[in-house]
C-alpha cells in the first residue's frame, strides 16, 4: 500500500528521533517519571517537534492515546473561541485509564492571536492539574511571556549534516535506492535540516528514478544550482548589469523560482563572492531590505532589479 513517506518514517520511539539529543534525553526522564509540566517547544520546521509529541502520549498513554489526546492546529483555529470552547471542554473530561492527566498539543501557537493567548494562559492555570498543555511554534518570541513563564521551554535546531546523512541512509536503505555524495550534500543544501522536507524531495525523487542524484534533485525543487546563482552575481560586480540580470531572469524562469526564493539563495551565495567581508555584509544587509519590500507587496522583479543594481555598485 502506498504511504506518504514523511509519516512511514516518522520516529514511533525516543531512540528513533535523530537530533536534539539533550531534548529527547530530558522529555524521555519526564515520561519515565510519568509527570511532565507543560513543555513550549520552539524551532524552525522540519526539526522533530510534532514528532517528539507523538512520540510522548504513544509512551505515557499506550493503546488509549488517542483517547487522552487532543491535536491542534492554531494556524487553522487561531482565535479565543477555540480557547474557550474545543480546549475547554476537552480538559475537563475526565482522563481515560489509570492516567494522572491528559495532553493538549496546539501547533503552530505562535499564529494565536493575543486575545486567545490570553485566555490560553488562564485555561493552563485552572486545568493543570488534570491537563498537561505540548505548544510548539517556529517563534517562540511571538508567545506572549505569562505562557512562556508556565512552561519548560525547549529550542529545536535545524539537523547537522551527518545526522541529516543518518535519515538519508534510512531511507535509501528500506526503500532500495541509490544516491552518489553530490546528491547527499545538495539535498542537506537545499533543506537546511529540516527533515520533513528532505523525506519529501526523496520520494519525489524515487517516483522518478530509484538511482538519486544532484542533477534530479534540482530538477524537482524550486531551487537553482549554487553556481549558477554565483555566475549571476559575479557577472554583476564586474559591473556588467545587463547581463547579470538577463542571467537572473533565466534562471528564474528556467526553475520556476519566486523573488523570495532567490534572495534566500543570493544571501547564501553572498559569502562565496571574491570580494572584500566589508562589502558582503553591506550586500547580506541589503537583501533583508529588499526581503521586507517583497513581503509588503513591492514588485518583485524591481527589487531584484534594486538588488543587482547595488552588486553592480
Amino acid at each position: 500500500m502506498s504511504t506518504i513517506w514523511t509519516e512511514k518514517f516518522r520516529p514511533k520511539t525516543f531512540e528513533e528521533i535523530k537530533g536534539q539529543s539533550q531534548i529527547v534525553q530530558r522529555v524521555a526522564a519526564f515520561v519515565k517519571m510519568g509527570n511532565m509540566p507543560h513543555l513550549l517547544f520552539a524551532g524552525p520546521a522540519g526539526t522533530g517537534k510534532t514528532s517528539l509529541t507523538g512520540v510522548i502520549v504513544r509512551q505515557l498513554f499506550g493503546d488509549v492515546w488517542k483517547q487522552n489526546f487532543l491535536d491542534l492546529n492554531a494556524s487553522d483555529e487561531r482565535g479565543i473561541d477555540v480557547i474557550r470552547n474545543t480546549i475547554k471542554n476537552f480538559a475537563k473530561i475526565k482522563t481515560l485509564g489509570d492516567f494522572p492527566f491528559k495532553i493538549i498539543h496546539l501547533d503552530e501557537c505562535d499564529s494565536l492571536t493575543k486575545e486567545a493567548q490570553q485566555a490560553l494562559r488562564r485555561t493552563m492555570e485552572n486545568f493543570a492539574g488534570s491537563t498537561r498543555f505540548i505548544l510548539s511554534a517556529n517563534f517562540s518570541s511571538k508567545i506572549i511571556d505569562p505562557i512562556q513563564s508556565r512552561c519548560t521551554v525547549f529550542r529545536f535546531k535545524p539537523l547537522s549534516k551527518d545526522e541529516i546523512k543518518n535519515v538519508i541512509d534510512r531511507v535509501v536503505k528500506e526503500e532500495e535506492l541509490v544516491i552518489d555524495e553530490d546528491g547527499y550534500n545538495s539535498l542537506f543544501e537545499i533543506t537546511g535540516g529540516d527533515v520533513r522536507r528532505l523525506i519529501n524531495i526523496l520520494q519525489s525523487c524515487s517516483a522518478i528514478d530509484k538511482t538519486i542524484n544532484k542533477d534530479l534533485i534540482y530538477s524537482l525543487v524550486s531551487a537553482a544550482e549554487p553556481k549558477e546563482i554565483i555566475e549571476v552575481l559575479q557577472i554583476a560586480v564586474t559591473g556588467d548589469f545587463i547581463n547579470s540580470r538577463n542571467k537572473l531572469l533565466d534562471v528564474m524562469l528556467r526553475h520556476g523560482l519566486s523573488g523570495l526564493d532567490v534572495i534566500k539563495q543570493i544571501q547564501k551565495e553572498i559569502w562565496n563572492l571574491d570580494i572584500i567581508d566589508e562589502r558582503k555584509i553591506k550586500l547580506v544587509d541589503k537583501c533583508g531590505e529588499i526581503e521586507f519590500r517583497m513581503v509588503e507587496g513591492s514588485d518583485e522583479f524591481i527589487q531584484l532589479e534594486a538588488l543587482l543594481a547595488n552588486f553592480v555598485k
